[in-house]
């Protein structure tokens, strides 16, 4: 295996100290580091080195295609990685978004072909479903919670205007859309007077204090009352959101591990400043109830723990050694990304071992001859294909 260099997204959501502190350099960073990307997208590629340099991910994998992902990920995937490793790092919300199926995006793709530069929806024809596992506490609005228990959350703060949407949500799971459809196509020049509304209702409680936070970040965007239709979660370190097509989510603020099919196809719905296509997320979300979107860790062996997930792009494993495990052999297929999240752990796939400190990557092939072998004091997320 090899050291793998990751580059740092610094959106504006992006927290000043989590990724630094990961990583052992100064806090808090000289701006917003949001995300940290271990893969091959082409959006920001990762990188190993070669004689000094640093030579892209992407590059080797089309130069090398059957040598760093072998036959059976190039016959299903073509010549590129298909999952992308991710540190998530929030100090602010994130946008109100959902992602297409593998159908949806390829149709969507070809059909955005024919249209203007800012009016594209599909930047890429994958879909892009996502496993989130929090590294410290995070907060999450994940699917559509009880429609019933929705409409007594909105008819708490008393404000006429919304009398539509509370009949819609009334009617069961039947009427989620239209509640959605009426507040995201709200006129726009009433939109400052309803967000303002609500927010300046003397109502109580985590959903009062969730729409006030909201609002006070993205005055006159309806996506903060679409919110309050979202199931909020709190996870501890170890726990999962899993975010399959369709699914209407937001990350509200935290740390945590995120693996996902590698697309960068977003339908967003509001808490954005960036363009909300609501005729196609309408399209595309699924009007289900998701009543437990939390996945806990399933052990899968001695130090060993997983988080199923039904698609073939991607699976995801925490290992965990020390004093009394020293050692773990994982048995998955390459191409793997190895990630250290504390202390240090050397990890080997018959090629050679590397150590990794905490906030450390390294990526190994294919062509690997063995097991994956993770050793130390530590604890480290493998990211591999899902194929069975």
């Amino acid at each position: 295996m090899e050291l793998l260099y990751g580059p740092i997204r610094d959106y504006a959501w992006g927290s000043r100290s989590a990724i630094a502190e990961l990583q052992g350099r100064p806090v808090p960073s000289d701006g917003p580091e949001a995300e940290l990307w271990l893969g091959a997208h082409p959006g920001a590629p990762a990188a190993v080195e070669r004689d000094g340099t640093r030579v892209s991910l992407t590059d080797l994998l089309l130069a090398e295609p059957d040598h760093w992902l072998g036959e059976r990920v190039v016959d299903r995937f073509g010549t590129r990685l298909p999952f992308l490793l991710k540190v998530l790092a929030a100090d602010a919300p994130l946008s109100l978004q959902a992602h297409p199926d593998a159908d949806q995006a390829r149709a969507g793709h070809a059909a955005d072909a024919a249209r203007a530069d800012g009016q594209r929806n599909y930047v890429d024809p994958y879909h892009k479903p996502e496993l989130l596992v929090a590294l410290a506490t995070m907060e999450a609005l994940c699917g559509f919670r009880d429609p019933g228990v929705s409409a007594e959350v909105l008819a708490a703060f008393g404000v006429p205007a919304l009398e539509p949407v509370l009949a819609a949500l009334r009617a069961g799971p039947a009427g989620l859309r239209e509640a959605v459809r009426l507040l995201l196509t709200w006129p726009a020049t009433e939109r400052d007077a309803l967000v303002a509304a609500v927010a300046s209702a003397p109502a109580a409680g985590p959903d009062a204090e969730l729409a006030r936070e909201l609002a006070a970040a993205y005055p006159g965007d309806p996506g903060v009352l679409v919110a309050l239709l979202l199931n909020r979660v709190r996870l501890s370190p170890g726990e999962a959101i899993w975010m399959p097509a369709g699914n209407l989510h937001a990350y509200l603020r935290g740390t945590g591990v995120e693996i996902m099919a590698a697309s960068d196809n977003v339908l967003r719905g509001g808490l954005t400043p960036k363009r909300v296509d609501v005729e196609e997320l309408l399209r595309v979300l699924r009007f289900e109830v998701l009543h437990d979107p939390v996945v806990p860790p399933l052990e899968v062996a001695p130090g060993v723990a997983t988080w199923p997930v039904p698609v073939e792009d991607f699976a995801l494993h925490r290992v965990t050694v020390g004093a009394k495990l020293p050692e773990v052999t994982l048995a998955v297929p390459g191409p793997r990304v190895v990630l250290c999240c504390a202390g240090e752990v050397s990890a080997d796939d018959g090629t050679g071992a590397v150590t990794l400190g905490c906030g450390q990557a390294a990526v190994g092939t294919a062509a690997a001859v063995g097991p994956l072998r993770v050793a130390g004091a530590g604890e480290a997320y493998v990211a591999s294909c899902g194929l069975r």
